[in-house]
């Protein structure tokens, strides 16, 4: 697990951006491009984790001619996953926030900007997202999530909440009854674009590594409101989210381990942090 440091710059800065990569060549480049448009905006470092890409990532932006630009490039030699693989990054980001950003995403005009600007007003948020749009421009609703509860989860995965999407009852685990629209404080954070604090992360101790890919945004949010803080879905600012791109399955290794990663997550997130809470016919069931 360990990683060969190609660059690295050590200042004082406003914000970290983590991104993770993995095969995803052509969208790491089109999301530094879309940075690089408003580098002005926020004082940041980028810094990219290559998760033993074989696609010739790092050296695509190695290549990059970026002005004004503080780059960091880690390169794993194996795919650790989503939670592992962003970790490597604790010892690097130099920043007072962390933001942790899909490599399939584009970052548009006062985004950054005006999320650092609400975390600095609202001192009792401990991570915040603004409202993730897909290419097709409809509303990626994993940006807002409630935690899956027995209740909740049976209302997702039954599909009571695509027959029920604005009820309170039934659609709670997208927030379907709460317009995309409106600003609202959210249980989990979709990692597309997770924006914290670098003292919340060092509290709760970043990522979860139990989870290989998925769930471990849902841990850290589970972690972040433990602790007291605030998570809020901030939709006045926007990004664009180009939905899985990021999660190529590897061509060689670990390919049962990311089939089942989805499964898996579940099941150690519920163990972990609700079994104690409900009786045992409630988690016999679950």
């Amino acid at each position: 697990m360990q990683a060969l440091l190609i660059r690295r710059f050590v200042t004082k800065i406003k914000l970290s951006i983590v991104i993770l990569s993995y095969n995803t060549k052509d969208l790491l480049v089109a999301c530094l491009g879309s940075l690089e448009k408003v580098v002005k905006e926020v004082d940041f470092e980028t810094i990219v984790v290559d998760n033993g890409s074989s696609d010739d990532s790092v050296e695509a932006i190695e290549k990059l001619k970026i002005k004004n630009f503080k780059l960091k490039i880690i390169r794993n030699r194996a795919n650790l996953g989503f939670a592992a693989g962003n970790n490597i990054a604790k010892n690097f980001c130099r920043g007072e926030y962390v933001l942790f950003l899909n490599s399939d995403t584009l970052i548009k005009e006062s985004t950054l900007r005006e999320t650092i600007k609400y975390m600095e007003q609202n001192l009792g948020v401990g991570a915040m997202t603004c409202k993730i749009i897909l290419p097709s421009g409809k509303f990626d609703r994993d940006a807002r999530r409630s935690f899956p509860t027995p209740w909740i989860a049976f209302t997702h995965f039954s599909g009571l909440d695509r027959i029920f999407p604005k009820s309170k009852l039934f659609a709670r685990y997208w927030y379907g009854y709460i317009s995309p629209n409106s600003e609202h404080e959210v249980d989990v954070l979709e990692g597309a674009f997770f924006l914290t604090r670098r003292k919340v992360l060092d509290e709760v101790d970043w990522f979860d590594e139990t989870y290989f890919l998925d769930g471990e945004d849902i841990d850290l949010s589970w972690r972040i409101k433990e602790a007291g803080y605030k998570i809020i879905y901030y939709p006045k600012v926007s990004i664009i989210h180009i939905k899985k791109a990021s999660k190529k399955k590897p061509v060689k290794e670990n390919k049962k381990r990311f089939t089942m990663a989805g499964v898996n997550s579940m099941e150690i997130f519920y163990k972990k942090r609700l079994w104690q809470k409900y009786p045992i016919f409630i988690n016999v069931l679950a």
